[in-house]
């Protein structure tokens, strides 16, 4: 049967971080892996003295999470960046619970923590490839994997699928008049205006610069006509304000229906065919 010094020295050296927190919510216990991890001392962790570790942007969450728990005396998890002895922030995963004493009397917190960063980190190289940074579309790598699978799904089960670009009209005015930054607002609000007025099951992608591409699976030609007037009738809603101007977005659309021999990129330049065409009809009537 194991002692008490044996005990002991297993969570010492135990691979995970562990601390402990009385009734006062107080940290008095954090092992040697932990202290190991930050180069401080026991006394400079315990009561609030770990908080100092945690980043300024991570620490009303942390506070928050753990508090609540603990009033609620529920276990939780989270996740958040300490600093380590060498003055590098890491991600924690950190996992608390209630516990109990021989009596089933509460008694305070016990938690264990692991460092995550290379999960987190990796997760968030992801995210960036998959999403536009600025608009926070899918990315243009990401939409041609997903249009791809549902361009196949559509050949396998005879589904109509359309797709349509998008492109705001008079776009260099903007930001010739008004500089790049009020140009990235009218991208982010154009992208959302799109989000907003849209099934969810569209796929919506930021192709490069003012032009945007959505795919609208299960979708007929005269359906996504449809679509596209119900936008352009819709922007004329939007107003943006550019520093003391108000600015009331247009855009041209151009639609390309699935045909059975179509590759991604076949149908993605008629689409662009036809948006071009859009344009150009509508500069000419304005003249």
């Amino acid at each position: 049967m194991m002692d008490g010094e044996q005990y002991r020295l297993i969570v010492e050296n135990a691979p995970n971080m562990l601390w402990r927190a009385a009734l006062d919510k107080m940290c008095d216990y954090f092992n040697a892996t932990w202290l190991a991890f930050t180069g401080r001392t026991m006394a400079q962790e315990v009561g609030n003295g770990w908080t100092e570790g945690v980043h300024p942007d991570d620490f009303d969450r942390c506070l928050q999470t753990y508090l609540s728990a603990f009033d609620e005396r529920k276990p939780f998890e989270m996740e958040y960046r300490l600093r380590r002895a060498d003055g590098v922030y890491r991600w924690l995963n950190d996992h608390g619970t209630p516990y109990y004493d021989s009596d089933g009397v509460f008694a305070g917190y016990i938690g264990s923590c692991m460092d995550v960063t290379e999960r987190i980190e990796g997760m968030s190289l992801m995210r960036m490839a998959h999403t536009d940074e600025l608009t926070g579309l899918l990315s243009r790598s990401r939409f041609r994997e997903l249009a791809e699978q549902e361009l196949e799904r559509a050949k396998r089960y005879h589904t109509p699928l359309c797709l349509i670009m998008a492109d705001i009209d008079h776009f260099k005015q903007v930001n010739d008049t008004h500089g790049h930054r009020m140009g990235d607002l009218v991208l982010i609000r154009f992208a959302h205006f799109l989000t907003t007025h849209v099934r969810h099951f569209d796929l919506i992608g930021r192709q490069g610069g003012d032009e945007f591409v959505l795919l609208m699976p299960e979708t007929s030609e005269a359906d996504a006509m449809h679509a596209i007037r119900h936008l352009m009738e819709s922007l004329k809603s939007e107003t943006i304000q550019l520093q003391s101007d108000p600015y009331v977005p247009s855009a041209s659309f151009g639609v390309a229906a699935l045909r059975y021999d179509d590759s991604f990129t076949q149908l993605l330049e008629r689409a662009d065919m036809e948006m071009y065409r859009a344009k150009h009809h509508a500069l000419n009537s304005t003249v």
